[in-house]
């Protein structure tokens, strides 16, 4: 079964014992919403709160907003737990399970094997449950290429730079920036890293979640950079942060008028036997069209 692809411009976290919160969520206009039944909730919150995030799966109105969880590490006692009793009580209306503290291939295949069988059991349609898988050890990253390729049912890779910083033993505050001046992004190697074993195995990156939610302007440049690097999207940890992503990582009017005119200009070239063409003063070729292509595809993903 091919992977769906899915907007994740934004994709807004929601503690899954609050479910006061639920909502609130379901009415916002993230492109992915997670019910996290790992570090939002307090260790004996954890068992009750999969039933609370099944109900709201299950029973609010989520428009066009995907819905996920976000399970327990894999090696924690609670991980089984988290997709037998999420998926058997949610089923149709679970889209996607993130799974956190990836450190390996073998842990994607825990999860799709355990998702499989679970499928078979309860007469759910095979691999309909996506999955998405967080890098925040440093364990992770080295074997990031290995991840990227690790199920078919494999969608997104998160950077999580929060524990990550931990895994790395890096002197960060509680935005994960540095203590000190620092000349660029000290997780620049990270993202650069994760977008490249992402794209090359044709699924999307997802940066850090970013906990300042009342610097607004912060936030946003922290998504232009994340979008000029070829993420797709970023985690949002307040609604504030929502509209933000959503257009950061939407292509601009001009970005598209530009596109379609390099598509246009190409293709009059390629009728007129040409491998290349001037426009607006600079060369237009191969490498140009497929750019104008990727982003044009995006658009046309998001509706516009």
């Amino acid at each position: 079964m091919p992977r769906p692809r899915r907007p994740r411009r934004s994709e807004l976290a929601t503690p899954a014992s609050n479910d006061h919160m639920f909502a609130k969520s379901a009415a916002s206009a993230a492109d992915l919403v997670f019910l996290d039944l790992e570090d939002a909730c307090a260790p004996a919150e954890r068992v009750t709160a999969r039933g609370k995030a099944a109900k709201a799966l299950r029973e609010l109105d989520w428009g066009s907003t995907a819905r996920a969880i976000r399970m327990n590490g894999v090696d924690t006692q609670w991980a089984y737990g988290d997709v037998i009793e999420v998926v058997t009580n949610a089923r149709e209306s679970l889209e996607v399970i993130i799974v956190p503290k990836v450190r390996g291939a073998r842990d994607v295949w825990w999860v799709d094997t355990l998702l499989t069988q679970l499928e078979e059991t309860l007469g759910l349609p095979s691999k309909r449950i996506g999955l998405e898988v967080l890098i925040e050890e440093t364990e992770g990253l080295e074997n990031v290429g290995e991840i990227a390729r690790a199920s078919d049912r494999l969608e997104a890779i998160i950077f999580g730079a929060g524990d990550f910083s931990a895994s790395q033993g890096a002197r960060v505050d509680t935005n994960f920036d540095p203590f000190v001046e620092y000349p660029g992004d000290m997780w620049h190697y990270a993202r650069a890293r994760i977008v490249v074993a992402a794209r090359s195995a044709g699924i999307d990156a997802i940066d850090a979640p970013f906990p300042n939610y009342r610097g607004p302007d912060a936030y946003r440049t922290a998504c232009d950079r994340a979008a000029a690097m070829g993420y797709v999207g970023k985690w949002a940890i307040h609604p504030a942060q929502i509209e933000l992503a959503n257009t950061a990582f939407a292509p601009t009017e001009d970005e598209l008028a530009h596109a379609r005119r390099v598509v246009a200009a190409y293709r009059e070239a390629e009728d007129n036997g040409k491998g290349a063409i001037g426009l607006d003063g600079m060369l237009v070729d191969g490498a140009h069209l497929r750019h104008a292509d990727t982003l044009i595809h995006f658009a046309e993903l998001l509706g516009l």
